[in-house]
């Protein structure tokens, strides 16, 4: 099915059933880089420097200088820069290459840029004023990647703990193996009092240590980015105001940690899916991707260990066509919220035409599509099969990235038969379009045990019991 942007015509082989306008960011990057091939192309480095010092390097191809598809090179490469902004994180972007690209991303991402938003957020995580530096190509620095190994740790009484946008999840966990688990409603996100949150937390936290004989470490995750156990950015807690988010907030994990005495570590929640996963299966690469109230995303490399990436791939773009669905938080389009989480789902449904009754939430509406799918609606599973056709493209998408052999794909948008769908669709597209990815990369949903309690335990095993505190 043709659809494309500009000048460069691009067919899907499986495209989404209800989503004919979807353009594949896989697709299209391919389809760019064969033409600048055959144009004549020059290479194009971009590095991402972060607070610590690490680099990450990204190396492609652009229009070379003169031809007459050069224009394309500006939206190819700003839509580059954006994924690995928000994959591998950085303050400092250097562009080696024609120093037009380079102006251009410089300009997007000045104050009053199209990306802005990107530019503010990157500098405040880093705690550094965001800057682009084109440049030749031969001029950028190498790369300077960081990893470390992270959890594993299972001995002892540890409690695990998950902070979702709807509930916390918290086990109680002995020596590796979950004796008590359970789910708290909560509704954080539009909760201003600082107070809410920490109770909350050392509440769920409690209940499970209380089916312990004793308490030696807590281990948890939860949505946002987490540095040194301290808060930086979290959806969970944007309706705090900020002064009261860098008084309260920010260290709220540390304050607990000294309250209960032992060892606390919380890191972001797609990083322990992609532990579990690793810890399940017995093998690395892995990536995890969670489709939830938004879309949350963790890996580990071939050695087992985390690196100090972002991870974010709810705000990667994965959709390049023209008007795509806008992320209301940063107001960019084509980003992975809108496609692999509950605003996705929705989305999808509600477009197509599926009557959701007045007033609710997205988790209820997405219970509606779930009971719609058990009682045989035949627009539900075309709603499953759009997303994993979506998920398909973007996994090809994820390649160009990451070093992939294992996805496990988890989260409340594939619980029961539509998660199977989705993910035999992804895997149809894989094997029509991308063979090669296809035999050696494996996608797959994780048992119901690994989705309820596994999550728990690689949460509960972040902590090393006897380490001094930081």
């Amino acid at each position: 099915m043709p659809s494309q942007t500009n000048t460069l015509p691009v067919e899907m082989r499986v495209p989404p059933a209800l989503d004919p306008g979807f353009l594949p960011a896989s697709l299209y990057n391919r389809t760019f880089r064969q033409r600048a091939a055959k144009a004549g192309s020059v290479p194009l480095r971009l590095a991402l420097e972060r607070a610590d010092g690490s680099v990450s390097v990204f190396d492609t191809v652009v229009f070379a200088p003169g031809t007459a598809e050069f224009g394309l090179n500006f939206r190819y490469v700003e839509r580059i820069v954006k994924f690995l902004l928000w994959q591998r994180g950085g303050w400092k972007v250097y562009v080696g290459g024609p120093k037009e690209i380079g102006e251009h991303v410089r300009a997007v991402y000045a104050p009053g840029g199209a990306r802005a938003f990107d530019a503010e957020f990157m500098g405040g995580v880093y705690e550094n004023p965001f800057t682009v530096v084109p440049m030749d190509a031969d001029r950028v620095p190498g790369a300077k990647e960081t990893t470390m190994p992270l959890g594993r740790h299972l001995d002892g009484c540890r409690v695990g703990f998950d902070l979702g946008a709807s509930d916390r999840k918290a086990s109680a966990v002995i020596d590796g193996e979950a004796v008590y688990s359970e789910e708290v409603v909560w509704d954080p996100r539009h909760q201003s009092d600082p107070g809410y949150h920490y109770q909350g937390i050392l509440d769920s936290i409690r209940r499970a240590a209380a089916k312990l004989p004793r308490l030696d470490a807590v281990g948890g995750s939860a949505a946002g980015i987490y540095i040194n156990n301290r808060a930086r950015v979290a959806s969970l807690f944007r309706g705090v105001p900020k002064k009261a988010f860098e008084e309260h907030i920010a260290g709220v994990f540390l304050r607990i940690r000294d309250e209960l005495g032992v060892p606390l570590e919380v890191v972001n929640d797609g990083e322990v899916t992609a532990l579990a996963g690793s810890m399940s299966i017995g093998e690395n690469p892995v990536l995890g991707v969670a489709l939830g109230s938004s879309q949350a995303a963790g890996y580990v490399d071939h050695s087992g260990n985390i690196t100090g990436w972002l991870n974010e791939l709810a705000f990667v773009p994965v959709d390049y066509r023209d008007g795509a669905p806008a992320d209301e938080w940063s107001g960019d389009a084509g980003c992975g919220v809108q496609y692999f989480s509950q605003v996705g789902a929705h989305r999808v449904a509600s477009g197509a035409g599926m009557e959701f009754p007045a007033g609710l939430g997205l988790p209820e509406k997405l219970v509606v599509l779930q009971e719609k799918m058990k009682a045989g609606d035949p627009l539900a599973p075309q709603v499953y099969q759009t997303i994993g056709s979506y998920l398909g493209y973007a996994v090809a998408h994820y390649a160009d990235f990451y070093e992939l052999k294992h996805i496990l794909v988890l989260g409340r948008v594939t619980t029961g038969e539509g998660g199977d769908i989705l993910v035999g669709v992804a895997k149809q597209v894989l094997a029509a379009e991308f063979p090669e990815l296809a035999a050696r990369v494996s996608i797959a949903l994780p048992d119901e045990k690994s989705r309820r309690v596994g999550q728990s335990i690689a949460a509960a095993s972040l902590p090393q019991i006897g380490k001094e505190k930081g």
